[in-house]
């Protein structure tokens, strides 16, 4: 940290999320140095500001110690191998962060390898998606006190802030980080872990919206009485729900806006893809024998999306897009208005990672 209170910090991964991070950090006065193994990547990111790297050796090379690296890349191979790759190169009290969505029980084992060698290891659930950018991200920090203590700016500046959420009276006695958006959450490993439920709780919100649109939709089959049959406006509903209703969310939101645009979702075939965290909370229960009916139940009801497409599923495909800019399979590359007007759709490319050490 110099002087002005700024900070440096290399950044490991420059898809979606790693970009913006990146760009929120700079909007705040922090230095960034990036790699990614596609070139344009950091070449695109050097044009905004950011000090490019060619290599994870140049990148270590150009942070000043104690270095602060944080990689963003999608989990397993691609982050163990970075994380690996990273161990050798780093040096005692330099700090590792993996932000992606890793096994925490994988972050156990990385913490107490590097921890041998004198580096912090943090493992960070994020939360934000394609908005982090202007919203803010929320962190859930699992690692050393001391390390997540040094890195607070950093935090700070990706996490959403304040706002306009109403506090509850008495929270100021309380952990302040918590109220702008970033949570120690505990040691190595609870970072991913309060993520992981994080998304499983998603998969059973998503999925409770997804199936109660599907009843409304079919509200006027002409399987009911003809005096049963109601013709229901889809996106008048969701818009009206938005407004002071329960159910009103960031959720809900998303799917007023998909259904403004297409109240038949016709460019959503309804395959529902799932990301592992869904897989992991339903085995983290049944490790802890804690019953899981719901969300248990929309894990199940992605698996089905694969063989069999509802409205509910297209529903499903349509929150998706809109808070993470995740494409389904098959979607033509190139189509613009998925989730954010006037943005080209975000397509699965070749994973961004260095290669792995033998």
């Amino acid at each position: 940290m110099d002087e002005d209170g700024k900070m440096q910090l290399g950044m490991v991964g420059l898809g979606r999320m790693g970009a913006n991070l990146v760009r929120r950090l700079m909007r705040n006065s922090h230095e960034c140095v990036v790699f990614d193994r596609d070139e344009s990547a950091v070449r695109n990111l050097a044009s905004e500001g950011a000090l490019g790297a060619a290599s994870l050796e140049d990148l270590v090379a150009k942070l000043a110690p104690p270095r602060a690296v944080w990689v963003m890349l999608p989990a397993g191979e691609a982050t163990e191998g970075a994380v690996e790759a990273l161990g050798a190169l780093l040096s005692p009290g330099d700090t590792l962060i993996d932000g992606g969505n890793s096994f925490w029980k994988d972050d156990i084992r990385r913490a107490a390898s590097l921890s041998a060698k004198g580096i912090d290891y943090l493992d960070i659930g994020t939360s934000g998606g394609v908005w982090g950018l202007e919203r803010g991200y929320c962190l859930m920090i699992g690692g050393s006190a001391e390390a997540v203590h040094r890195l607070d700016l950093i935090f700070g500046a990706l996490a959403p802030g304040l706002g306009t959420i109403p506090r509850h009276p008495g929270w100021e006695e309380r952990d302040p980080r918590v109220e702008r958006g970033y949570l120690h959450a505990g040691g190595p490993g609870s970072g991913h872990f309060t993520k992981m439920i994080h998304n499983g709780i998603e998969y059973g919100m998503m999925q409770a919206l997804a199936e109660g649109f599907d009843i409304l939709r079919h509200a006027g089959d002409t399987s009911l009485q003809p005096e049963h049959r109601l013709q229901l406006d889809l996106a008048a509903t969701a818009e009206v729900w938005r407004r002071g209703s329960v159910i009103t969310s960031w959720l809900l939101d998303l799917s007023a806006a998909a259904l403004a645009r297409d109240g038949e979702l016709s460019r959503f075939s309804g395959h529902v893809s799932d990301s592992g965290e869904g897989r992991w909370t339903i085995q983290a229960a049944i490790e802890e024998a804690v019953p899981a009916e719901v969300l248990t139940a929309a894990l199940f009801a992605r698996f089905r999306s694969r063989q069999e497409h509802t409205f509910a599923e297209k529903m499903l495909s349509a929150m998706r897009e809109g808070f993470g800019g995740h494409v389904e399979p098959g979607a033509a590359p190139g189509e613009t208005g998925r989730g954010i007007p006037g943005r080209p759709a975000l397509t699965r490319g070749a994973p961004r990672y260095p290669a792995r050490n033998r």
